[in-house]
């Protein structure tokens, strides 16, 4: 695992602002997810006029019940705007290379999801927390392995040099918004172990940079399509045919 440099500040947190974006996908998808966000922990009426947006946004992220792990949905500042993936590594106990958004387990020193995002991803990919301004959060989604996963959606600089770390990810890819947006899923078909017969499972997926986007990351990008722009997907699993 890389180390942070211990110079690194994880608790210094910086919000985008919905009037201060200039494109218009992003602007629609931050104003969107900050509603949600602030309507899921906080109610209006407890701030004053004059309290910021952003004092609220990161209230509302602090309130938040703590998750087993989170996730950080980065998402470039640019006018085509992409979303960083990762695949990881062959040999991790979990999740073996399949397709993620980096993130990871909950550490006792974290202290929020925000913390535990900014931190796994800068374990990841070198991900320096002060490029990252916040956005907002989505609803819990669980793992298969029952784990409860609270992801955090946030902007960064397109130009911003992250490097894999091979321990944990073999791979850094980009999957393009707009065709998030408006392509159609494809269905995946993949076997998976139920008591002692192994099942043949098909579930939507997307196919992005010659990879398989499937799974919780599939069903996190489908809740942020959801949230920003009302993409109704319906996420399934569903029993083809199961063998000994």
């Amino acid at each position: 695992m890389l180390l942070p440099p211990p110079s690194l500040r994880f608790d210094e947190f910086s919000v985008a602002v919905p009037d201060f974006i200039r494109y218009p996908t992003i602007r629609t998808l931050a104003e969107r997810v900050q509603h949600e966000t602030l309507n899921a922990v906080t109610s209006p009426a407890l701030y004053e006029a004059s309290t910021s947006r952003s004092t609220r946004i990161l209230d509302s992220l602090y309130q938040t019940p703590i998750a087993d792990a989170s996730v950080l949905v980065a998402i470039t500042h640019e006018r085509h705007p992409k979303l960083l993936l990762t695949r990881r590594a062959a040999h991790m106990n979990s999740h073996a290379g399949e397709v993620s958004c980096v993130g990871g387990k909950h550490d006792a020193g974290d202290g929020n999801n925000v913390v535990t995002a900014l931190r796994e991803a800068c374990e990841e990919t070198a991900l320096p927390p002060n490029k990252v301004q916040l956005i907002g959060q989505l609803p819990i989604q669980t793992s298969k392995s029952g784990m409860s996963v609270r992801p955090i959606v946030a902007l960064i600089a397109p130009d911003l040099l992250l490097v894999p770390e091979l321990g944990e990810i073999s791979r850094i890819f980009w999957a393009d918004f707009e065709t998030l947006l408006t392509q159609p899923t494809v269905e995946y078909a993949v076997e998976y172990a139920m008591q002692d017969k192994i099942a043949t499972i098909l579930t939507p997926s997307w196919q992005v940079d010659g990879e398989t986007v499937w799974g919780l990351t599939g069903r996190v990008i489908a809740s942020l399509l959801e949230t920003g722009f009302d993409r109704q997907l319906e996420w399934y699993y569903r029993i083809q045919n199961t063998r000994n």
